[in-house]
């Protein structure tokens, strides 16, 4: 009887790389600049963990008016500087990986030239080469199960058999409607409350991991 999951699908930033503090300080600066004034609280409550395309859209949508297809580019600048001078693994994410026996991949909505970025300058990148995958990928974003179901299919592993470790509400969201075990990781911005009430079992501290991997394990 095997009560391992054969898959542990990754979120990258909050959960490998610690750049969530880093990119929405710019996420509010950039937001200002249109014409948006939102606290940090109200950006990861609406923001938090979604894709690019879908952060211009809902911009778009409540300034009521389009953005140049060039807006954020200033703005890509600056997080690519912050995370040169700032950016560090999630603690104890090493430790965590070392100890993990299953299969892994990462499954983010950023774009590919900022997971290989952000992953190379925390030297994750070689535990991840050829695993990772990108919301630019498939059509619909978190909370969509698009993503995750992608990541499953080419991994070769049936949703039920894989659990997802995220840190914000619409990634767990996006993992249950996928059909898989969601993991909330509450050691960052997102309140744990708030992981909870997607129904994600919430931890605090990667240390924590491995063990709920084999307690939570699907049986059979």
């Amino acid at each position: 009887m095997n009560e391992h999951f054969d898959l542990v699908i990754f979120d990258c930033d909050g959960v490998l790389v610690d750049s969530e503090v880093l990119a929405v300080q710019i996420d509010q600066r950039a937001l200002a600049e249109v014409g948006w004034e939102l606290s940090i609280d109200e950006i990861v409550h609406r923001f938090l963990g979604k894709s690019s395309a879908t952060f211009t859209a809902e911009v778009e949508a409540h300034l009521g008016r389009a953005l140049p297809a060039d807006w954020d580019a200033k703005y890509n600048a600056a997080y690519f500087e912050a995370f040169e001078t700032s950016l560090q693994p999630v603690d104890g994410i090493h430790q965590a990986l070392d100890a993990i026996a299953a299969q892994t991949c990462v499954a983010s909505s950023g774009g590919h030239e900022k997971i290989r970025k952000t992953l190379g300058l925390t030297g994750l990148y070689p535990r991840f080469d050829g695993r990772i995958f990108s919301a630019t990928e498939v059509e619909h974003g978190k909370p969509a199960p698009d993503l995750f179901l992608h990541a499953a299919s080419r991994m070769g592993v049936e949703p039920e058999r894989c659990v997802v470790v995220e840190d914000s509400k619409y990634g767990v969201q996006a993992a249950h409607a996928a059909g898989m075990h969601a993991f909330g990781y509450a050691g960052g911005l997102t309140p744990p409350d708030w992981l909870h009430a997607e129904g994600a079992t919430v931890f605090t501290s990667m240390a924590e991991l491995p063990e709920l991997l084999f307690a939570h394990g699907p049986r059979g």
